[in-house]
């Protein structure tokens, strides 16, 4: 069972199918686990550090689990609600690496149910390529009960120099002992598949890297969407990589765009994140229900001369509290 709910985690989205490394597809190299590459996890205060490494790169997704060091299962030392992550990737004498050098950090709980994928294990926290820092509203957090088995999952991304003693580091925020937080949880929805249950009816044209995408052509790709609970977004991290332009989630029985998050790249199209503005936080929130009809989208474009084999997806991970919105 333990296994079968790592695999259901690595396959999730933010996680999610833009994360697992199609190896007979998109040639990804199967290298066995470098023997220096360890994961450790330190409480250090009111936060929780995972550090990864140091590994050199580039480096493959071993195994079935897509990761470039072994996977990592620990038991969370103490009663506590995550507040917020960040996630830095350097090498090991101190220089910061861009976040392209990172393909995914997931997190996963495996004594909580997932709301979006029912029967799956609940991914909670996790950072992408743009390893963007997130916090939610004030008051809010995702509670977590001491000795649950936590699983961590670290991936460098594959097309990148080669480079010595890389190490990542991803750290959750946690509330004080004795702060009065109300519970969030994850739900992720995304243009691709997010769901290891619903892999068999992905369209043609998407992998476990995502959607296909071709050079100089704008691609809007869009996915309709059910949720499976009535819940207030408080907090929706955007993720994206490879010439992502644009994600949105539109509430189409209203007749609402919910989110609209536009990423920050750099002059040549590499994503960098997204900024604060770009990223929706609102201790108010705004409701989703299973009633209506919802409607995922994201847009794409890669310059002409792009000659990678690159593939797109655009996907939120919501926090949502039960129940209408206060």
């Amino acid at each position: 069972m333990v296994r079968l709910a790592l695999i259901l985690f690595v396959l999730l989205l933010f996680v999610a199918p833009s994360v697992l490394a199609d190896v007979n597809s998109h040639s990804h190299a199967q290298t066995p686990f470098q023997p220096k590459a360890i994961t450790t996890v330190t409480l250090q205060g009111d936060a929780l550090v995972l550090t990864f490494g140091p590994i050199d790169l580039p480096a493959g997704h071993s195994g079935d689990l897509a990761s470039s060091l072994p996977i990592h299962s620990f038991k969370a030392p103490k009663d506590m609600t995550v507040t917020g992550f960040r996630s830095r990737i350097f090498t090991k004498d101190g220089k910061e690496l861009p976040g392209q050098y990172l393909h995914h950090i997931l997190l996963q709980n495996l004594e909580e149910k997932s709301l979006s994928c029912p029967g799956e294990p609940t991914y909670f926290a996790g950072a992408g390529i743009e390893i963007t820092d997130a916090k939610f509203p004030p008051g809010y957090g995702v509670p977590i009960k001491k000795d649950s088995t936590l699983v961590a999952i670290v991936a460098f991304y594959h097309k990148v120099p080669p480079t010595k003693d890389v190490l990542a580091t991803f750290t959750m925020d946690l509330a004080p002992e004795g702060a009065r937080v109300k519970p969030i949880k994850a739900y992720t929805v995304g243009v691709n598949v997010v769901c290891y249950s619903q892999f068999s009816k992905r369209p043609p044209n998407e992998s476990d890297e995502g959607r296909e995408l071709k050079p100089g052509i704008v691609q809007v790709d869009s996915k309709p969407l059910k949720f499976t609970t009535d819940a207030c977004v408080k907090y929706a991290y955007p993720h994206g990589h490879d010439g992502l332009l644009m994600i949105a989630l539109d509430n189409k029985t209203t007749n609402q765009t919910l989110l609209r998050s536009v990423p920050d790249v750099e002059n040549g199209g590499n994503l960098r994140g997204f900024l604060p503005h770009q990223i929706y936080s609102s201790p108010k929130g705004f409701p989703v229900n299973t009633k209506d009809e919802y409607e995922m989208t994201m847009v794409y474009h890669l310059s002409r001369q792009e000659t990678l084999d690159l593939h797109g997806m655009g996907n939120y991970l919501l926090y949502v509290a039960p129940g209408p919105c206060e």
